[in-house]
């Protein structure tokens, strides 16, 4: 397969928005994941969209893939998100240049051919999320060659798919190594991985494959230690542009495709008592005005930061309250969407075959993701009082 242009990429997320609708929500009842889905995107080159073009990549930045993961959550968000987790590790990867250049070579090669998933797993079950500070229980013990990794990790979303767990682990003292995180690569056939299917009957995304992760006496090569972190972010650290604005994407996906259900449902749903569509009725058209603003506010925005964030490497640092923001934003216009399509559709929208009730559901978990929506609005608060004029 050549190279995609990122023009041919995006044509191929909406081919496969539109194949993947056609079987969400039988897979959404049965709580399946859907690994049809994951070979598609794989085989359609996607898992290339962040990759450089001197690593045979597509070389997409952040506004692009955005716009691709936007595209195949109007038709399946579980598959948008399991895309999402891989654009935002490997795209943040590429461009912190944190991880060691040799084991960065070789994940970005494979994404690019013949495709690969990766996702980056830190939750546990006692830690809590690690956004807010907790410290793996994660261990990694040196051997000879490399390490010996033992722990479970929480809500590895796409863990079918993935050929690679990105890990966190508090490294054994060794005189020769600095004390930090390590961050580990293990491969999905390594001995002693298991997945366990905790999440099929969650509320949200229930077709996303967000397993447990067991890890016994897990080898891991010397050259899969990735990188070393300090308890304390370096203040070089870049702002999380790639996770804001990847999962904000998925959300606003959500939220245009709830727009797109209750604009059909208005121009088809036609009551005996009124002899036209809903659509005439002055009620219905104010409800899908103010939904269709908030998801035209939210694409303006994310799109802006996006493309600021891809043009302006300098100003990067600086971007932390609009990557979080963007995230935030669009994630309110999922759930301002699902519950105002929900809303307006009566009691019609109950109804599994409409799709609504499964889309408000979805949106249910846009707040979960990192960053949270409180530290989110902490953030842009403080930084919001620290450039007001006194």
């Amino acid at each position: 397969m050549g190279t995609l242009t990122p023009t041919e990429a995006l044509s191929r997320c909406r081919d496969l928005a539109a194949q993947f609708a056609l079987t969400v929500d039988a897979e959404d009842r049965a709580g399946a994941f859907a690994s049809h889905k994951a070979e598609a995107m794989r085989n359609a080159g996607l898992c290339a969209l962040p990759i450089p073009r001197e690593r045979g990549g597509i070389g997409a930045g952040i506004q692009v893939c955005s716009q691709a993961l936007e595209t195949l959550a109007q038709g399946d968000a579980n598959a948008a998100l399991g895309m999402a987790m891989h654009l935002h590790v490997m795209g943040g990867a590429c461009e912190s240049g944190r991880w060691s250049p040799i084991a960065l070579n070789a994940l970005c090669e494979a994404s690019a051919s013949p495709g690969i998933f990766v996702n980056a797993v830190h939750s546990e079950p006692e830690m809590g999320s690690p956004s807010r500070g907790g410290l793996p229980a994660t261990t990694a013990d040196p051997v000879d060659g490399g390490f010996l990794v033992t722990g479970v990790k929480r809500w590895a979303t796409y863990a079918p798919a993935l050929d690679y767990f990105i890990v966190s682990a508090r490294l054994a003292t060794d005189p020769g190594r600095p004390e930090g995180t390590g961050i580990l690569a293990v491969a999905r056939d390594s001995a002693g991985l298991s997945l366990q299917d905790s999440w099929a009957d969650s509320m949200s995304l229930r077709c996303s494959g967000s397993c447990d992760v067991t890890l016994r006496d897990v080898f891991v090569p010397e050259q899969w230690l990735l990188e070393i972190r300090q308890p304390s972010p370096s203040e070089s650290t870049l702002p999380p542009g790639w996770a804001s604005c990847a999962f904000g994407a998925v959300y606003l996906g959500i939220a245009q495709a709830a727009l797109n259900t209750i604009i059909r449902y208005a121009n088809s749903r036609v009551p005996t008592a009124l002899g036209k569509p809903i659509a005439s009725l002055a009620k219905v058209q104010r409800a899908i005005g103010e939904i269709a603003l908030a998801v035209r506010g939210a694409r303006a925005l994310l799109s802006e930061v996006a493309g600021r964030w891809d043009a302006r490497p300098d100003a990067r640092q600086g971007m932390a309250a609009d990557v979080v923001g963007a995230k935030t934003a669009c994630v309110n216009a999922a759930l301002e969407a699902t519950e105002g399509a929900m809303r307006c559709a009566g009691i019609g929208g109950l109804e599994r075959k409409l799709g609504l009730e499964r889309l408000f559901r979805d949106a249910r978990a846009g707040p979960l993701n990192p960053p949270q929506e409180d530290l989110a609005l902490e953030l842009i608060g403080r930084m919001a009082l620290s450039t007001s004029e006194s």
